[in-house]
């Protein structure tokens, strides 16, 4: 079976690292999860409450990291997904993290990035010219990065398909899996 990889750490956005997971379990591919180390991160549920000029935090769900940085051979691998949430300003200073995700851009296999994720790519300097969707609220940090930044669900720019948050899971991962089906696809 074709194996994605998700890369992410402690305080991710619950719905963006589950959500993939178990989606593309659900079409047949192998999944892993990498973080700076291997052990049982807890994630976060951001959501969106009245009266709140942007989002809240509560705790979220358990999920094991079965393979650290370090150890990964992205060459393993067809694909890989990074949630956002909060994660992605600590595994950015990883460079571990960063020698995965170049790996990712330089071969040009698919990429599904959410949310905060920008911010992350942007320490791996593979934003340049690109164009990606982000939390709104990171524009700043995503034209900084040299990237232009759009305002939707799915943003595809070659191989990265990028989105806002998890409102946009379903525009957001139908298009990943289409491009990842022509690029990977299951074979029963």
């Amino acid at each position: 079976m074709p194996r994605v990889l998700i890369l992410t750490g402690d305080a991710a956005e619950s719905l963006e690292v589950m959500y993939p997971f178990q989606r593309l379990q659900e079409e047949g591919y192998d999944v892993d999860i990498a973080a700076p180390s291997k052990k049982v991160l807890r994630t976060v549920v951001h959501d969106f409450e009245p009266g709140f000029d942007t989002y809240t935090e509560k705790p979220g769900y358990r999920i094991e990291a079965n393979i650290a940085f370090k150890d990964v051979h992205p060459e393993d691998y067809v694909a890989v997904v990074i949630p956002g949430g909060r994660a992605p300003e600590y595994i950015r200073n990883d460079p571990d993290f960063a020698r995965i995700v170049q790996y990712f851009f330089h071969t040009e296999k698919p990429v599904a990035q959410i949310c905060h994720a920008p911010i992350a790519l942007a320490a791996a300097h593979v934003m340049t010219g690109r164009t990606s969707a982000a939390y709104p609220a990171l524009k700043a940090d995503v034209e900084a990065a040299g990237a232009t930044f759009v305002d939707g669900a799915a943003v595809i720019d070659g191989h990265m398909v990028s989105a806002r948050a998890w409102p946009d899971h379903p525009q957001w991962m139908r298009a990943f899996m289409k491009m990842l089906k022509e690029n990977a696809p299951v074979i029963p």
